[in-house]
């Protein structure tokens, strides 16, 4: 590879990161070809990004990226691969989960993820429970309904007469005592 490939390579890289600032780092080293093609599939139908890089590229485009992936250095050694993460930031993670119930690699190596790194492989579960943004909005639209709800749902059990409104409101404030 000539250094004006390497440069423009770095560069498509820099750009990369920062459209897809979390992502995942594999090692794809001891996979057959065809396993890595499998495992590039199944991440290219969840529309992941997957790229294998040179270590010493890779280093060089987070560096001109931002000092903030410094912690990542440590595990760019041996085959490296990067799965970029969508809007799903778990997507990665649980792709490979998945892919690994039938094989041994790839294996995790790190991850960057909301501007946190999760190194080595005990985190690999933390990082595919990690939440969409729409499980997110979901939860916090259920949360905001829930009060609502009971107030609904005592009002239609007590019937319509106020006095089992004001005894279904004087049980629930004698439980949050």
């Amino acid at each position: 590879m000539t250094r004006e490939e390497k440069y423009q390579l770095v560069n498509e890289l820099t750009e990369t990161i920062k459209q897809h600032p979390n992502f995942i780092v594999l090692d794809t080293g001891g996979m057959t070809v065809q396993k890595v093609n499998q495992f590039r599939r199944a991440c290219f139908q969840s529309k992941l990004k997957v790229q294998v890089v040179k270590n010493t590229l890779l280093k060089k485009a987070l560096q001109l990226v931002d000092s903030k992936y410094e912690n990542l250095f440590s595990v760019l050694k041996q085959n490296t691969t990067v799965v970029f993460a969508n809007e799903n930031l778990a997507e990665p993670a649980k792709i490979l989960k998945d892919y690994r119930k039938e094989e041994e690699f790839p294996k995790f190596k790190a991850a960057y993820i909301e501007e946190t790194v999760y190194a080595g492989e005990g985190n690999l579960d933390v990082i595919a429970s990690i939440k969409s943004k729409q499980e997110v909005l979901g939860d916090i639209i259920r949360l905001l309904q829930s009060p609502i709800s009971n107030v609904l749902g005592a009002l239609q059990s007590s019937g319509s007469t106020i006095h089992g409104l004001l005894k279904t409101i004087e049980e629930r404030q004698q439980k949050s005592i």
